[in-house]
Order: C-alpha cells, then structure tokens, then sequence
C-alpha cells in the first residue's frame, strides 16, 4: 500500500537512541558475549543469556500496543529472542503473511589492538560515533527493529503483523538458527512471511540506504598436517623428515592458485549473472573507485581487479580464501631449532552468492586429502553455508525503499553485493521462496565488523530505524 514518508519516525527514532537506547546499548558493549565458535565454555559463561536477557528487558518496556516477546532457549543450544506485534487496526485482514525482522547479539573476539582510548568492551561515544565490539554488528539491530514499530505506534502510522528474532550463533554460521526456525514456523503462517528485513549488512556510504543484493557463501575448513608423533631436532631431521609446513603450502596450491589468488576448484566458481554486473557498474558509476575503497592497506600495495567494476564483482561474486588461524607454529620470539610434528591452519573461502556450499566443501575436502604428499597424515573438516542472491524487489518495496531513502537520508537509494555471508538469508530464501527481502544495515566505513576499534554510526542507524518504519507502514 503506497504511504507517504512521514518526518515524525525519524524523530522518533532519534529520541528512542538517545533517551535510554544507548544506554542499554552500551551496557550490552560491556558484556563479552563470544559467539560459539570462539568461546567453547559459552553456556558455563553466561554471557550470552545474560545479554539476551538484558535486551529482553529492553523490548519488554517498549510501548508497543500488542507486543509479545519471550526468551526461548532450546536444550544446548544459544537463546533467541522472539518478539511479535499483531497488526493495527485496519491492517489485520491484508491477507498477507508476517514481516519478520532479523538480527544477531553474538559477537566477534576483539581481533587485534584497539586504538589508544579504545577497549572492545567499554563502550566510547565520540560525536556520532559509538565505539565498542557489537554495536553495528549487530546489537544496534533490535533497537532499530523494535524501535521502528514503536516509532510507527508513536506516530500513529499503521502496520501489519510482526515478528522479531534475534538469535545468538549468527558469527559461528547460524547452526543453531534452524532449530528455532523450525520451531517458529506456526507463527509465521503456512505461507510464511511476505517480507524479510534483515538488519546485519552492509552500506557502501552513510548518505543514503543501501539494501543488499547479494552476499557470499562461505567454506570453513581446518586442515591439519602431520609428519611426526613429536618435535625433533631440525639439525638431525632436516633434509630428511618433511617439514609439515611445506607440505601444507602444497595442499593449498590445490585449491588457489598463489600468483594470482585464483580458486582452482571449479565447485567453488559460479558465473556473474548480466544484473550484477550492470549493478556492479551503476555502483562504479555513483562511488567511483570509492565503491572498493577504505582498506587499511600498506604503501605500495596493489589491489587485484582491472579496474574498479571489477573489484566490486571480485569482492561480491568471485571466491577467495583467506587463512584466518594456525596451529602448531610456535610465536617467533619461542622458536627453536626444532622441525614441528604438525601444522593445522583454518581457512575461509569466500564462495559466489549462487554456488553450492555444500558441493563445494566436499570437494575441497577431497582435493586436500587425496594422495597426501610423502605420505603424510592429512586431516580436512570442512562445511559450508550457502550465499544470498535477492530476488527482484515487488514494486511497493522498491517505491517504499526509494521514499525511505529520499525521506530520511535526502539521496535515493543504493544497491550493492556485500562479500560476507549471511546463512540466514540463505535458509529463509529456501523455506519460503515467495517472500521478499530488504537486507540492509549500518556496517560502512570505518565500522570495522570483525576487527579493531568496531564503531556504531549513529546517524544511519537513527536513519535505517526510520526507513525500516516506513516499509513496515508500507508493506501490504
């Protein structure tokens, strides 16, 4: 239904962040909720279920006609928070299914030295910046999903039905996620929701609002190379027992190649679709080389890509692997003369947006293990999480994106690929193919997800909270 944007929601939002959102916002920077995969002992910490429970309490005094939330926590698994609003009167009977809106409240480690003033878990507000690990990825995404239908009750704008899940394994690939799909399901009707927003992505820029088009999947795999059952003299052993080092160096040739950084299995390789391209160059052509621009980079550096298109394509639609963790090599200042009896290292292979990731990481398992060099015992586990690619907006969203952008950040609308992955989109795409999708968020320059010195905008999440309100007002 077409509705005019009206400039009350983004005061509403300012207000909802300032007047006790931050504060809340900040309380949750200080709690040190690691996701899963990087924190073993995370149900005998707590951390987890004490941030959930620290933004329940939030949602709970929210003054939101109708709303609903609870704390749901299935055996073994990291809590969830699951909120619902019904409609307003006059929108019950739109015959349409839900909205849901989605985030994430597990974090990162802090991944390196924070400047000199900054701490990843002692929130630092610095202008429009607030800083801390967590606040634009992705705490900031309940206060913008509950706080647009706050916004849209205050104002007194009409809204369908709502549901609102923020889960807590999102930075370990969602493995709990289905779990709590599953058990949502009822809720979302037997059609399931007409429209997911999700509130964990990207923007380019912070002058207008970007809605995500595209996102990577991802191959994880540990890879672990043995040659002896313990360290022995290098001096004795050198020249004669392998080193598992070298051997490790030769498994990875498999799968990239290391001139070039190509990926040599062709599982892991999808074809750019004719619209991502022309997406890629519109992009290009609004940003200029600013569309691949902002890496922290050393003097000298040369970046791959031709030119700036194709920069945006390698960083949206090729795959890439980075080694993100190793095992078995001692810091350098430890080193002795010793040959180690392992190497184990961890990789992330970014995979195209269409490329099977469970295909995929199949067959780099097979490639690493086949036929190991000089009969080393070579171990692979490897999974992967399928990538998103957005169907084409309905035209009450497109228009109602474009108004939103044009409202509350005066510049229309942006649409771009991000290179991360998302495993929830990717779920929700497959269980309910007919709904449509606006993936956006708060994370631009300098926010610095997954590493140092992680920084909030707060501009663009009062402004992202206001457009989100307008969709919802927008929705049928």
């Amino acid at each position: 239904m077409s509705v005019a944007p009206r400039p009350e929601l983004l005061q509403a939002a300012d207000r909802l962040f300032e007047d006790g959102g931050l504060a809340v916002l900040e309380d949750y920077v200080r709690i040190p909720c690691l996701s899963p995969d990087f924190d073993a002992e995370w149900s005998a910490h707590g951390h987890l279920r004490a941030a959930a429970e620290l933004l329940l309490d939030w949602v709970q005094a929210r003054p939101v006609a109708g709303l609903e939330v609870e704390l749901l926590q299935l055996p073994g698994l990291t809590p969830v928070i699951a909120a619902e609003v019904p409609a307003t009167p006059g929108r019950e009977d739109s015959g349409a299914g839900p909205t849901l809106l989605y985030g994430h409240l597990d974090k990162q480690p802090p991944l390196g030295a924070w400047r000199e003033g900054l701490d990843p878990f002692v929130p630092v507000r610095e202008g429009d910046r607030l800083y801390g690990r967590g606040t634009a990825d992705d705490g900031y995404s309940v206060f913008a999903a509950i706080g647009a239908l706050q916004a849209l009750q205050e104002c007194g704008v009409g809204h369908g039905r709502c549901i609102v899940l923020i889960e807590a394994s999102e930075e370990s690939g969602s493995p709990h996620l289905p779990a709590y799909l599953e058990t949502l399901a009822p809720r979302f009707g037997p059609g399931g929701p007409s429209l997911v927003v999700c509130l964990d992505s990207g923007c380019p820029t912070y002058d207008r609002l970007w809605a995500t088009t595209s996102l990577r999947g991802l191959l994880s795999a540990e890879i672990r190379v043995e040659v002896l059952t313990e360290g022995v003299h290098s001096g004795s052993a050198g020249g004669v027992v392998p080193s598992s080092f070298r051997i490790l160096r030769q498994l990875l040739s498999r799968i990239e190649d290391e001139e070039t950084g190509a990926i040599l299995v062709d599982e892991c390789k999808a074809s750019i679709p004719d619209v991502r391209r022309r997406e890629a160059e519109a992009l290009v052509a609004t940003l200029g080389e600013g569309a691949v621009d902002g890496f922290p980079t050393v003097a000298g550096l040369r970046l791959a890509g031709a030119d700036a298109v194709e920069r945006v394509l390698a960083r949206t639609w090729a795959p890439s692997l980075a080694l993100v963790g190793m095992d078995g090599v001692p810091p350098v200042r430890d080193g002795g003369n010793v040959l180690r009896p392992f190497t184990a290292c961890k990789i992330a292979l970014r995979l195209p947006p269409s490329a099977d990731a469970e295909a995929a990481a199949a067959r780099v398992a097979a490639v690493l293990t086949d036929d190991p060099p000089s009969g080393a015992v070579v171990t692979v586990l490897a999974e992967g999480a399928r990538g998103f690619d957005a169907p084409a907006m309905a035209t009450w969203l497109a228009d109602a994106v474009e108004q939103a952008s044009e409202a509350y950040f005066g510049q229309p609308p942006g649409a771009a690929g991000e290179g991360g992955t998302i495993p929830f989109l990717s779920a929700l795409q497959e269980r309910y193919p007919a709904a449509q999708f606006l993936v956006t968020g708060v994370l631009g320059p300098h926010s610095n997800a997954h590493g140092p010195n992680e920084m909030l905008h707060l501009p663009t999440a009062k402004a992202v909270t206001a457009s989100v309100a307008h969709v919802l007002s927008s929705a049928p």
